[in-house]
């Protein structure tokens, strides 16, 4: 037995349990490697390990041994797999194997195009978002699927460079904001980081070369800062327990830098140095004090006590003039709120559970969102709504117990109104049948079919409501037949007054493309690019966009030349097949 399994079972509370699923694992991934060459099991081992050392309970750490035991199976083996688990571990530990695997299957499909709004296409990403949380339905699913994440960027480099920028993309758009939302700012900070390295690796490289030293000279600057400001802050009568420092994250200074022309004297927070005081009336006294003593840099206050960061953070940040004119960035918070920064999660586990978490010399960077939603780590703020995906990709959100006609005029009124038939995962369904979450939905229109008043039966949003009515009460206009929920009736009406049928937009009659590869991966849906159309019979490339996605370019398209040149690391490789 491993020695990352050994400290495995010395932190476990239940290590026979632990045994059991390494010993199954290991029996299900016996003839599985991943791309690397590597055998599923020592993936697996450093998730379990990494949950381990957060403290995290022997339930979710099995699962965490478990989780991709079901993936790429057929239906009926994950089925047998799945009753095995449930067997052997008990229906909580397959539950969360189970969700975690379905999980990694929702991928961010590179299709943000909006109707030339920024906002529109932001808020697509978000339900995506949402999705995720949505059908992990438990806290512990997200935890180990983005543990399960870094591992991945770790051992990335054995994928064709773009691919790895795929999924580099893919982890900032979705799941860094997912981990900042929750308050994980060490998760965060690595999955930033190692996105930033695939992605921009020259840029990280020289960053990293250039921070370095920094970093030091400002680690070595507030060492010699901080006995001045206890005695200042002693003397003032302020009980200060504890003054440590933090650095920034390379990808955070990145976008810092981005910002003010790449200039490092204008990121004052490369370290900041926090003070943590026994109650919060001292922080802002001790606020106070700092400012006495050195002046404060203009609209570089901010107040997280009075009112919180969206993902539970609370402290107060202030930016001064130090000794010799240093610029410097200092925090301040009581103790339960660094815990609640530091530890976060697992600082509510441990004091249920008793546990000393200095003595435990680890350090976890969780933050309390909703206090029900840490103790529970159930999911439950999206039970009222379902996430389903367009054919492109796209996400959309609807009320519970929304249908097909709900989600067909959500995508648009005119694909609504002429609704014919329906596939939900490829199959043909009912147009009253009710979605759920992950649903892919595939829309068939006829120009000819109009709404029918039985819809309204069945129906959940006011959106397709109103449309269905608006549209009945036009074709009455245009029949001499009277419609009504009891059937037509004839209707004497010499002259009809004659109204034309809004056209079919065109984006409904786009022609169907050959299916495009893009950095050897088929599937992901992409744009086509105005200025040169290319078609099937020319040689292209996708170049990666901020709110289109991966739009596609003739490789003699000038524009994509010179965008090629400025930004070759917004380049993929694609082909029609």
């Amino acid at each position: 037995m491993s020695n990352k399994i050994q400290k495995i079972l010395k932190r476990s509370s239940d290590p026979d349990l632990i045994i059991k699923a390494f010993k199954f694992a290991k029996t299900a991934y016996k003839d599985r490697n991943r791309t690397s060459g590597e055998n599923y099991i020592e993936h697996a081992i450093r998730v379990a390990l990494a949950l381990s050392e957060m403290n995290l309970d022997s339930k979710t750490i099995a699962a965490g041994l478990l989780h991709d035991v079901v993936d790429e199976m057929p239906i009926s083996l994950k089925k047998i797999e799945l009753r095995d688990m449930k067997k052997n571990f008990g229906e909580e530990v397959a539950f969360l194997a189970e969700k975690v695997s379905e999980l990694s299957k929702l991928r961010y499909p590179l299709t943000i195009k909006s109707k030339g709004s920024v906002r529109f296409a932001r808020k697509k990403i978000e339900n995506l978002r949402k999705m995720f949380f949505a059908q992990a339905k438990d806290l512990r699913v997200v935890l180990i699927e983005l543990v399960s994440r870094i591992d991945n960027l770790n051992t990335l480099n054995c994928l064709p460079p773009e691919q790895q920028k795929l999924y580099a993309l893919e982890t900032l758009k979705i799941f860094v904001p997912m981990a900042n939302r929750l308050g994980m700012r060490e998760i965060k900070s690595k999955l930033e980081d190692l996105s930033f390295f695939y992605l921009y690796p020259e840029k990280f490289q020289e960053l990293r070369v250039n921070v370095k030293e920094k970093y030091e000279e400002r680690k070595k600057y507030l060492r010699s800062l901080t006995p001045h400001i206890k005695k200042i802050l002693k003397s003032e009568g302020i009980n200060v327990l504890d003054i440590n420092s933090r650095a920034k994250s390379y990808w955070s200074t990145y976008q810092k830098l981005f910002k003010n022309n790449m200039d490092f004297e204008k990121i004052y927070d490369l370290v900041a140095l926090r003070i943590i005081v026994d109650n919060i009336k001292n922080c802002y006294k001790t606020l106070g004090i700092i400012h006495k003593y050195w002046r404060p840099l203009y609209r570089e206050i901010d107040d997280f006590i009075a009112k919180p960061r969206p993902n539970g953070y609370r402290s107060l940040h202030t930016t001064v003039f130090c000794d010799k004119g240093e610029i410097t960035e200092i925090q301040i918070r009581t103790n339960d709120m660094h815990k609640e920064a530091e530890y976060g999660i697992c600082a509510h586990w441990a004091y249920k559970e008793k546990i000393d978490l200095k003595k435990e010399k680890k350090k976890f960077d969780w933050v309390k969102k909703i206090p029900k939603f840490w103790k529970t780590s159930k999911i439950d703020f999206f039970t009222n709504q379902v996430f389903v995906f367009t054919p492109k990709g796209d996400v959309i959100a609807l009320p519970k117990e929304s249908t097909v006609i709900d989600f067909a005029y959500a995508v648009h009124s005119e694909i609504g109104d002429h609704c014919e038939s329906v596939k939900v995962n490829g199959k043909i369904a009912s147009l009253s049948q009710y979605l759920k979450n992950a649903d892919v939905v595939e829309i068939i229109i006829n120009k000819k079919r109009v709404p029918s008043p039985d819809w309204l039966k069945f129906v959940k949003t006011n959106l397709a409501r109103a449309h269905i009515k608006k549209a009945l009460a036009l074709a009455e206009t245009k029949s001499p037949f009277k419609i009504s929920f009891f059937g037509k009736k004839k209707i004497s009406s010499p002259k009809l007054i004659k109204k034309k049928v809004p056209k079919i937009s065109r984006k409904i009659k786009k022609e169907k493309v050959k299916e495009i590869y893009l950095a050897g991966e088929k599937g992901i849906l992409v744009n086509l690019a105005k200025c040169c159309s290319p078609k099937s019979s020319d040689e292209i490339k996708a170049y990666i966009t901020k709110y289109r996605g991966a739009v596609l370019h003739k490789t003699s398209c000038k524009n994509f030349q010179r965008l090629s040149k400025k930004f070759p690391y917004k380049v993929l490789d694609a082909s029609w097949r």
